[in-house]
This record gives structure tokens, sequence and C-alpha cells, in this order.
């Protein structure tokens, strides 16, 4: 089977069950498919998964941070809030972008992807922005859904490599 056609048989196959899997437990798919993506423009190899996996959560630790800056120290009369939400954030991009000096965090990319990610979900789930959220041990904290997404995501990007190159080798003639 041609390269493209067998990649693209293995990621409909597994991008199904991974739907299906996360719609089941409440994970966000949309998470699974950026570090899946993530994992195939790292090198979509066993150094892509791990700098995918490293990354995509330390962007997503940042932003969680972040969040909980922003709601915990207010600054009311110094700082409106997207005054103050915005130096929040680009303190913590700076930090990002600074980690890169650390090899396992390098890959900047992967990190502004577990970041956006994170974000996403706190500002478009409902009661998500909140720090009850933030702090709890459940799939309502941003950290832990999109962490747990991601590295779900990676490991099917993994897979799909893996099945996907066992379906484009030739099989043996028949004796």
């Amino acid at each position: 089977m041609p390269q493209l056609v067998a990649l693209s048989v293995s990621i409909a196959i597994l991008g199904a069950l991974a739907t299906f899997a996360c719609l089941h437990l409440g994970l966000p798919i949309w998470a699974a498919f950026l570090a899946w993506a993530c994992f195939f423009h790292s090198g979509g190899n066993a150094a892509a998964l791990k700098s995918t996996v490293v990354c995509n959560l330390f962007g997503a630790v940042a932003a969680w941070v972040a969040a909980v800056v922003i709601l915990s120290v207010p600054l009311a009369g110094v700082l409106t809030l997207p005054g103050w939400a915005a130096l929040v954030v680009g303190l913590t991009v700076l930090a990002v972008c600074l980690a890169a000096h650390i090899k396992p965090l390098s890959n900047i990319p992967a990190s502004f992807y577990g970041y956006a990610g994170t974000a996403a979900f706190f500002l478009q789930t409902k009661n998500a922005l909140a720090l009850p959220a933030l702090t709890s041990a459940t799939l309502s904290n941003a950290l832990v859904a999109v962490a747990v997404s991601m590295v779900v995501g990676a490991a099917l990007g993994f897979a799909s490599a893996k099945l996907g190159a066992a379906l484009t080798a030739p099989v043996p003639a028949a004796a």
C-alpha cells in the first residue's frame, strides 16, 4: 500500500477510536488531535514522541500557572483585568521561550500547543476559569483534561506512524 494511503488509513482508524474514547471519557478530543499533529510536526519518530509529550505538558503547566496567578493575585486599582492578564501571559510565554535553552524543553511550538490548548479549555469551557476548577484533581481542571488528552494524542500519533509503516511494508510473495 502506498505510504500516504497507509498512514491515512491508520490515522482514520485510530482517529475514530480516539474520538469514541475521548467523548465517552469526557476528554477534549481536539487536544488529542493537537498533540497528534504536533507529533508529526516534530518529526514523527520516537524522539518526536518524547519532545511532544514533554513540551505539550510544559506549555499546559505554564498556561495553568498563568490562570492561577491571574485569578489569585487581584490587582484592582493598579491594573485592569485585561492589563493584568496580558502581563501574566507575556511573562509566562517568555518563560516558555527562554526555557528552550534546556534541551528537553527546546521544542517551542510543542510548548505553545500545550499552552494554547490549556488556555482554550479554560476560556471556552463553562466554569473552567475559576480557582475551584483549576485546583481540582478532575477533568474539570484544564491542566488535567488537556494533559491527559495530549499524552493520548501523542501516543496515537506514534501508534499511527507505526501502523502506517506496517501497512506500507511490502507483503512477501508466496512461494
